[in-house]
């Protein structure tokens, strides 16, 4: 039986293993990127204190969602401030935490890819971005193209770190389940969202990964692991039922 390895946070992992549990697939975690609060938290509380004045935060991801939440302190979001993503993940993290579906703003169902082009297909038309209040909320960097729009629109764009990424450390299981996979990798089939996964896996690694699957959730993620040397290597949209046809078809 073939193994899918979910190289998402550790935390996003639980919620994956179940679905694709529902789907029929086997899986197993390998966190390849570990989540780490802000050194700092004062910009974090800073920026929540700011956010009924606040035209739109936009998160980079689900830790971005988590992180920034976690310093909410029981606030509410308010009722004019819209939430973006690229996500269907940050999506529903944003829905859990409370932010009405109708403030949520992500790429169309059918859409090319999830990314910050075709974010900004759907923010665009919303408003005169000419003066507007916005709020990029990320780990170390992200997102910058999306940021550079906004500010040739008008927009006031404030970045505010609520997270960092870091290599990640594996326990004894985890580093087990990799030797495991060196030892048969015909058996395993990958699953990266990040590109700093691929290069985390590469640390890692004590062979090299010559015909090792994987399923990339972005174009650029692919290009990434085909430069390190897996192959094949298919697309999916980072949906777990997306991710199972993916695997159906390697």
């Amino acid at each position: 039986m073939t193994t899918l390895l979910l190289t998402r946070p550790r935390p996003q992992c639980a919620a994956w293993l179940a679905r694709l549990a529902e789907l029929g697939v086997d899986a197993a975690a390998l966190p390849l990127i570990e989540i780490l609060p802000a050194r700092d938290a004062g910009p974090v509380a800073a920026a929540w204190a700011a956010l009924p004045a606040v035209d739109l935060a936009v998160f980079v991801s689900p830790n971005a969602v988590e992180q920034f939440f976690a310093h909410a302190g029981g606030a509410a979001w308010p009722a004019h401030t819209l939430a973006a993503c690229v996500g269907p993940g940050s999506a529903q993290a944003l829905a859990e935490h409370g932010v009405p579906a109708g403030q949520i703003v992500q790429p169309a169902a059918d859409a090319a890819s999830l990314d910050s082009e075709h974010l900004w297909t759907e923010l665009a038309p919303r408003r005169d971005w000419a003066g507007a209040r916005v709020l990029l909320l990320r780990g170390d960097g992200g997102r910058e193209w999306l940021a550079q729009r906004l500010a040739a629109a008008g927009a006031l764009v404030q970045a505010v770190t609520v997270y960092h990424r870091a290599a990640p450390r594996l326990d004894a299981a985890e580093q087990a389940l990799l030797a495991a996979v060196q030892a048969q990798p015909q058996r395993y089939v990958w699953l990266f969202s990040s590109a700093e996964a691929v290069g985390h896996l590469r640390q890692l690694q004590s062979l090299p990964p010559a015909g090792q699957r994987a399923i990339a959730t972005h174009a650029r993620i692919a290009e990434a692991a085909r430069a390190a040397g897996f192959g094949p290597v298919v697309l999916a949209r980072p949906a777990p039922e997306a991710v199972t046809r993916a695997l159906g078809s390697l």
